[in-house]
C-alpha cells in the first residue's frame, strides 16, 4: 500500500526546506511516517501477516536513524520535525 502522488506532494510541501527539495531529511521521515501510521493499521485487522511486520521494522529502524542524525546534526531541527508530526511522545 503505496502513498499516492498527492500525498507525497503534499508531505513534500509541507516539510521541504527549499522549492527543489524532495530528500531531506524531514521530507523523508515525514514520508515514512505516514507509510508507518498505514501500515500499523494494516497491521491491526490482519495480525499473521508476518511479511509486513518485518517491512514495519525497517521502517521504524530508518526512522530513527534518520531522526538520531537530524538530532545530531541540528537539535532545533529535529525539535521542530517531531513537534510538526507528533511523534516521540
Amino acid at each position: 500500500m503505496p502513498l499516492t502522488t498527492d500525498k507525497k506532494q503534499e508531505l513534500i510541501n509541507g516539510h521541504q526546506t527549499h522549492a527543489t527539495d524532495t530528500g531531506s531529511v524531514e521530507v523523508q521521515v515525514a514520508m515514512l511516517s505516514e507509510r508507518i501510521s498505514q501500515l500499523t493499521g494494516h497491521m491491526q485487522k490482519n495480525k499473521h501477516d508476518y511479511s509486513s511486520r518485518q517491512g514495519l521494522m525497517k521502517m521504524l529502524g530508518r526512522r530513527k536513524s534518520l531522526l538520531s542524525y537530524l538530532k545530531a546534526q541540528d537539535r532545533e531541527r529535529y525539535q521542530t520535525l517531531i513537534s510538526k508530526l507528533g511523534i516521540r511522545g
